[in-house]
């Protein structure tokens, strides 16, 4: 009997409703057959169960969704070794499917042949996970414009979700879906400007679904940002002399980093002593025919750049002489500071000791008039008497 009908057996008391059959003995209720729904991820093992409720020796019978026969009272009746049957007992008839396929979801029938048919119906579901996520760049991203990047995961099912992450953080994306018959295929799109330091910044897909049981997929992405050259001369700091070794090296960004680089010098020709390898110039021997101002050149498609460096070369003679009169230099500052200071403390004490004595003789003339009027005051006696007592008061 096929599953959604209804059959009334008076024999029984039974009514076969949908998938199960219930037996309605008073207030009893119970199931002749039991099966339970099956989910399986794509090429794993599915297992599949009936069981029986007073089994008689009466004939079962397992179907697949086809309808065809897989096993009749625990005989193999269908050439797929992929169906095993592990199990038969008066109670239980369990069969494993391994490498279970999309091709193999549906209803699994259990069937009971007693006087009356009895069935029950167990759903197989296969998902199906994504592999890892395939991201792709829609055009070549250059320095100042946009870069747009597609994550895809092509067949999934259920439908998977999609996420872009980029230093942890979520970036909003435009997701699309496409069904191919039981599977779908899932794409997420994201747009975001960038400049030459976003070149080998890494941005990730992560990919999320049922059958991963909270697991994720994941597919890393770097950034390839196109930008203009740079060039930067470096050297040994310091003076150099005749007769040193000194390499110029051109330090050069760009992407794509140029191929070539080109060193010259201005007004003139490299020197023949000179050796080029690749970003060095190297002078094994300077000599004074050296000097001059050399430049790098570099270019890619995006434009190019350039950098100078000016080359004195000093005379080994001339720059030990010119060490040696800075001591010398040195010495006579310090002496004619040290003179200065000496007559500086010379005109101070001069000048202190010619104030204290000018005090001194102000005081002396005011004491000798003071004694003069007492003497003039003793000597004329009388009123002046008084006179001279009331100066002394």
């Amino acid at each position: 009997m096929a599953s959604g009908h209804t059959l009334l057996s008076p024999a029984h008391g039974c009514v076969v409703l949908g998938i199960a059959l219930l037996c309605t003995a008073g207030t009893v209720l119970c199931q002749e057959v039991q099966a339970e729904n099956v989910t399986v991820v794509e090429g794993g093992t599915a297992e599949i169960s009936c069981r029986l409720h007073q089994y008689d020796g009466s004939i079962v019978v397992i179907q697949n969704p086809s309808r065809q026969t897989l096993f009749f009272n625990g005989t193999r009746a269908l050439k797929d070794e992929r169906f095993q049957l592990v199990e038969f007992t008066p109670k239980l008839v369990k069969i494993h499917l391994s490498n279970a396929k999309l091709e193999d979801e549906g209803g699994y029938f259990c069937q009971l042949y007693t006087e009356d048919t009895h069935h029950q119906i167990a759903t197989l579901t296969v998902l199906v996970p994504p592999e890892n996520p395939v991201v792709e760049v829609r055009e070549q991203a250059v320095e100042g414009g946009q870069v747009e990047l597609i994550c895809s995961a092509p067949r999934t099912k259920p439908e998977a979700t999609l996420r872009w992450y980029r230093d942890r953080r979520e970036l909003k994306g435009v997701t699309s879906k496409q069904e191919n018959i039981k599977t779908f295929s899932i794409t997420n799109s994201i747009q975001f400007p960038v400049e030459r330091r976003d070149n080998g910044e890494i941005v990730t897909c992560e990919a999320s679904h049922p059958a991963l049981k909270g697991q994720k997929k994941q597919t890393q992405y770097v950034l390839d940002v196109q930008f203009s050259p740079t060039a930067r001369i470096q050297a040994s700091p310091g003076l150099v002399r005749e007769g040193d070794l000194l390499t110029l090296k051109c330090d050069v960004t760009g992407n794509p980093r140029p191929s070539e680089i080109i060193w010259s010098r201005l007004n003139d020709s490299l020197p023949e002593r000179t050796q080029i390898q690749g970003d060095l110039l190297n002078f094994p021997s300077l000599s004074l025919q050296d000097n001059g101002t050399y430049s790098c050149q570099v270019s890619n498609k995006h434009g190019r750049s350039s950098d100078q460096y000016v080359l004195v070369v000093y005379d080994p003679g001339a720059i030990i002489e010119a060490q040696t009169q800075v001591p010398y230099a040195i010495i006579g500052g310090i002496l004619a500071l040290l003179v200065f200071l000496v007559i500086c403390v010379l005109i101070v004490m001069v000048w202190c000791s010619v104030r204290q004595k000018g005090s001194y003789l102000t005081h002396e003339a005011s004491g000798l008039d003071e004694h003069g009027e007492a003497r003039e005051a003793f000597l004329n006696g009388g009123e002046n008497h008084k006179r001279k007592e009331e100066f002394f008061i």
